[in-house]
């Protein structure tokens, strides 16, 4: 419970809610840390909000590059502690997140990242557990059963505003990738899963906000956009270095984001792409999907439009 933690919050144009961010660390049970505010060249009253908190544990910085990526790996690199912790300038933490975490890392030494239940603030103002899927029922923490099976079934286990990440394990896995606005954190939380453990409590200590402006989530991906992870993992697949009990589950896991990826091409009339990007989905878990998929991407353009009138109609 003594090990301290540098906790990192991007910041860009989140001048309504990074005082809510700041205040939720400054309130942890746990008082071990310091705070990097970096900032990625808000035009907003953001960065003197922060600059007006007066706590000697926070630093602010500003970003030499563009992008959130570029941001908090800056950040982690000028962090003085063994452990980094992230936190979205949106989100939120309950008081007892640090002392949750600290108590995985103490009793899962071996875990490549450490991460706790959230919970959904949606538009609506309801407030929902996220759905997981293939983990023990609550109250259970421990070592996931299998990463990529809760993540192709249900919502990631380990979001960015949750995990906390080894320092020594960040560098060796080279931080976030740069040069992708959207998933960039998934590739990397991937990537530490087919080495290490992942730690997770069931105890709910975060609240993740959808209902906030301006999140890269609300953006429209090109229709060319593929996730950074599945381009690593099948990376990873082509050089056989996927133990075979991790292979079904590793394919189910890109397979959701590719179909996705291709339901995008049919919205857009895109059907021959989205057919061969499903060809190439190895599902049997989402199987009905691919095929009702494969089914509009066959159908005349007018038809798919059509059907999808009823639908919102419906």
């Amino acid at each position: 419970m003594n090990k301290k933690i540098s906790v990192i919050i991007p910041l860009l144009n989140k001048g309504p809610y990074i005082s809510r961010a700041i205040k939720t660390v400054l309130n942890q049970t746990i008082q071990n840390f310091e705070i990097i505010v970096i900032d990625g060249g808000s035009v907003d009253d953001g960065p003197k909000i922060v600059k007006d908190i007066n706590d000697p544990r926070i630093s602010f910085i500003v970003q030499s590059g563009k992008g959130v990526s570029i941001a908090r790996n800056e950040a982690v690199k000028i962090a003085k502690s063994e452990l980094i912790a992230f936190l979205d300038a949106d989100d939120e933490w309950l008081s007892n997140h640090l002392e949750i975490i600290l108590r995985l890392v103490g009793k899962y030494p071996v875990a490549g990242m450490y991460s706790t239940a959230y919970k959904i603030q949606t538009s609506d103002e309801a407030l929902r557990l996220a759905d997981y899927a293939c983990i023990p029922n609550p109250p259970w923490e421990g070592l996931l059963p299998n990463y990529f099976t809760s993540g192709a079934l249900g919502f990631g286990p380990v979001i960015i505003s949750v995990v906390v990440i080894p320092k020594k394990i960040f560098l060796e896995m080279r931080g976030f990738p740069e040069g992708y606005w959207f998933g960039e954190d998934m590739d990397l939380f991937g990537k530490i899963a087919l080495k290490y453990p992942v730690a997770f409590s069931y105890e709910f200590s975060a609240i993740y906000h959808w209902d906030t402006s301006n999140r890269a989530s609300e953006k429209t991906r090109p229709l060319n956009y593929i996730e950074p992870f599945v381009i690593t993992a099948r990376n990873h697949l082509a050089k056989g270095d996927v133990p075979p009990e991790s292979i079904k589950s590793l394919n189910e896991y890109i397979s959701k984001f590719e179909i996705r990826r291709a339901a995008r091409h049919i919205v857009m009339g895109q059907s021959k792409i989205a057919r061969n990007i499903l060809k190439q989905c190895n599902t049997t878990w989402r199987l009905n999907e691919k095929i009702k998929l494969l089914i509009l991407a066959s159908a005349p353009y007018p038809v798919f439009l059509f059907i999808m009138n009823i639908k919102r109609r419906l």
